[in-house]
């Protein structure tokens, strides 16, 4: 799951990157309103959490702008402004959810859990198709009911193509989401290849009724047998 952090505090900033990657999250940091919006036209992000107060301009405008790009779901306000209006102006223009600052870092964290949660995963805390299960929680991944040895990358990209069933994903698409922003910049995806196919191999000997079907030239598709 990657999310964005829109804060012009550096300190902040690297506070909340830090315990956040801790937790298994891609981090990516846009420090104005400007930069902001640059990453959010180029990449896609599970979750934004983002400042009201921002040296160029009003996170709320943000906020419009992010609706009228259809990219309004999973915010979270962080705001030293504690008001109601700005809480109910942020709600009814998209946000998911308001954190007023300072917050303890645990609460930050079931926020964004509870936002993706309800708004990624339907509500439940598991993802299950067929007989492969993930547990979010506990960063596990079942078939059958026994437990399938990932490592990290290898159970990321399960669970960004088992919460995009049936979707096409082009190699590109992939790597941001699982690796972070630029690196799609990269000279090759020969990384992304190593890992699909020890994931593959490894879902087929457990038994899986689901696979990662490459389509020739455009990308993977998450499928039934």
């Amino acid at each position: 799951m990657k999310i964005l952090i829109i804060e012009d505090d550096p300190s902040l900033s690297e506070i909340m990157t830090t315990f956040l990657e801790k937790e298994r999250y891609i981090v990516e940091v846009a420090e104005t309103l400007r930069n902001a919006l640059y990453k959010i036209y180029d990449y896609d992000y599970d979750c934004i959490l983002l400042d009201i107060m921002l040296p160029d301009g009003d996170g709320l405008t943000l906020l419009k702008k992010l609706r009228e790009m259809d990219k309004s779901k999973n915010v979270i306000i962080l705001s030293a402004k504690d008001s109601v209006d700005d809480k109910v102006a942020g709600l009814e223009l998209g946000a998911d959810d308001y954190l007023a600052k300072p917050f303890y870092l645990a609460e930050l964290n079931a926020r964004i859990k509870n936002v993706l949660r309800r708004k990624t995963l339907n509500g439940d805390t598991f993802v299950t198709i067929e007989n492969v299960r993930i547990n979010t929680d506990s960063f596990e991944a079942f078939v059958n009911d026994k437990k399938l040895e990932l490592n990290r990358k290898e159970y990321d990209i399960l669970l960004y193509f088992m919460t995009h069933p049936n979707h096409l994903i082009d190699k590109t698409r992939l790597a941001e989401s699982v690796w972070g922003d630029y690196i799609d910049q990269v000279d090759n995806f020969d990384f992304i290849y190593a890992q699909i196919k020890n994931l593959r191999k490894k879902m087929n000997e457990s038994g899986a009724d689901i696979e990662i079907k490459a389509i020739y030239g455009l990308g993977y598709k998450l499928t039934t047998k």
